[in-house]
C-alpha cells in the first residue's frame, strides 16, 4: 500500500490507525460509564433546547424583524438597534442603575454568606447550629412575589414595623418602596436577607474539607479562635471563594427582572429602571423583538467580557481560575 503524506507529514494509515484508536476508546468509554451518561443526557439535552438552540434568533438584532416574513426573511439592518440605544437619553441611567445595583449586590451580598459560614462552622452545640441554619436558610424557599409582599409590609409608612421602630427612637417614617434613594439598599438588603444562609452552604461544605491537623497545630502554637479563621479556615476555602467570585461577577449586569419589575413604581422609576425592566418594556409590552434583542444580546457581551477579565486577574494573581 502506498502511503499518502498529509500536510503535517502523518501518513495516511498512521492517521486512520488513530482514529479507530480514539474510537476504540470511545466505546470503551462509554460501555463503562454507561450509566453516568444516561445521567448527564437530560442535563445536556436542557442546555440544548433552552440555551443554544434559542442563539439562532440573536441574529434579529441585527436585522429589522417583521414577523410575516421569520427570522431569515427579514431584512439586514447591522448596528442599527444598537446605535439607537446608545443614543437613547435613557441609555446612561440604565448603565447606571443596573451596574450600580450589580456592584452593591457584588460588594455586599458576597462576603455575608462567607461570614456566615465561618461563624456557623464555629458552633459546637449541634442543635443550635441546626437552628442557626434552618433560620437562615428558610428565606430561601420563599417566592419572590412572598418576598416584595413582605417588604411592602414591613416598610409600610403607616404600619411596617421597620416605620414603628424608627419612630420609636424619634425618628421620622421613611418611604423605602418610593423613595429613589432607598431603592437599591433595599434591593439588595432584601436579597441578602433572603439568599445568604442557601448561599454559605457550599462554604460550610468547603470547610468541612479543611485538615483537622492544621487546627491542632495551630492550637499547639498558641493560635487563638479568630486567628484560626484567619491563618487556616479562609486559606482552605479561598479557591472556592475565588471561583464564585468570578462566577458572580460575570453576572454583574444580570440584575433579576421579577424581582425589580415587582418592587418598581412610578415614583421610583429614576433609581428602578434597568436593563431588563428597560427590555420588559420595549420588547413585551411594545413588541419590538429585535430592539430589545439587540439590548440582551449587549447586555450579554459586556457580562462575557467582565467574567474573562476577573478570570484573568484571578489567573494571574492565584493558582486558581475557571480555565
Amino acid at each position: 500500500m502506498a502511503k499518502i503524506t498529509t500536510a503535517t507529514g502523518n501518513t495516511g494509515p498512521i492517521k486512520i490507525n488513530k482514529l479507530q484508536n480514539n474510537f476504540k476508546r470511545l466505546k470503551k468509554s462509554l460501555r463503562k460509564n454507561f450509566i453516568l451518561y444516561i445521567f448527564v443526557f437530560p442535563v445536556i439535552l436542557y442546555f440544548l433546547i433552552f440555551k443554544y438552540f434559542p442563539m439562532y434568533g440573536v441574529q434579529i438584532a441585527f436585522k429589522e424583524f417583521i414577523a410575516t416574513k421569520g427570522i431569515t426573511g427579514s431584512e439586514w439592518i447591522g448596528m442599527e438597534h444598537f446605535q439607537r440605544f446608545f443614543n437613547s437619553h435613557y441609555f446612561w441611567r440604565l448603565i447606571k442603575n443596573t451596574l450600580g445595583i450589580g456592584v452593591y449586590q457584588l460588594l455586599v451580598g458576597f462576603p455575608i454568606p462567607i461570614i456566615l459560614a465561618l461563624l456557623i462552622n464555629e458552633v459546637r452545640k449541634s442543635a443550635f447550629k441546626r437552628f442557626v441554619q434552618t433560620i437562615t436558610y428558610a428565606p430561601h424557599f420563599l417566592s419572590v412575589i412572598v418576598l416584595v409582599g413582605m417588604l411592602f409590609l414591613f416598610l409600610s409608612p403607616t404600619n411596617g414595623i421597620v416605620n414603628k421602630l424608627i419612630e420609636m427612637f424619634g425618628g421620622e417614617p421613611i418611604f423605602f418602596m418610593t423613595e429613589p434613594r432607598w431603592f437599591k439598599t433595599t434591593y439588595v438588603f432584601s436579597g441578602v436577607w433572603q439568599q445568604m444562609g442557601w448561599s454559605s452552604i457550599i462554604y460550610l461544605a468547603a470547610l468541612s474539607s479543611v485538615d483537622p491537623q492544621l487546627h491542632d497545630a495551630a492550637k499547639i502554637d498558641g493560635a487563638s479562635r479568630i486567628q484560626r479563621i484567619w491563618h487556616v479556615n479562609i486559606p482552605g476555602i479561598l479557591p472556592t471563594i475565588i471561583i464564585l467570585l468570578i462566577l458572580q461577577s460575570g453576572q454583574i449586569l444580570s440584575v433579576g427582572f421579577e424581582k425589580v419589575f415587582l418592587m418598581q413604581n412610578s415614583l421610583n422609576m429614576e433609581a428602578s429602571d434597568v436593563i431588563a425592566t428597560h427590555i420588559y418594556r420595549s420588547g413585551i409590552v411594545g413588541a419590538q423583538y429585535d430592539y430589545s434583542a439587540a439590548i440582551g444580546l449587549f447586555e450579554s457581551v459586556i457580562n462575557f467580557i467582565i467574567l474573562i477579565m476577573v478570570n484573568y486577574f484571578a489567573k494571574r494573581t492565584s493558582s486558581t481560575s475557571l480555565w
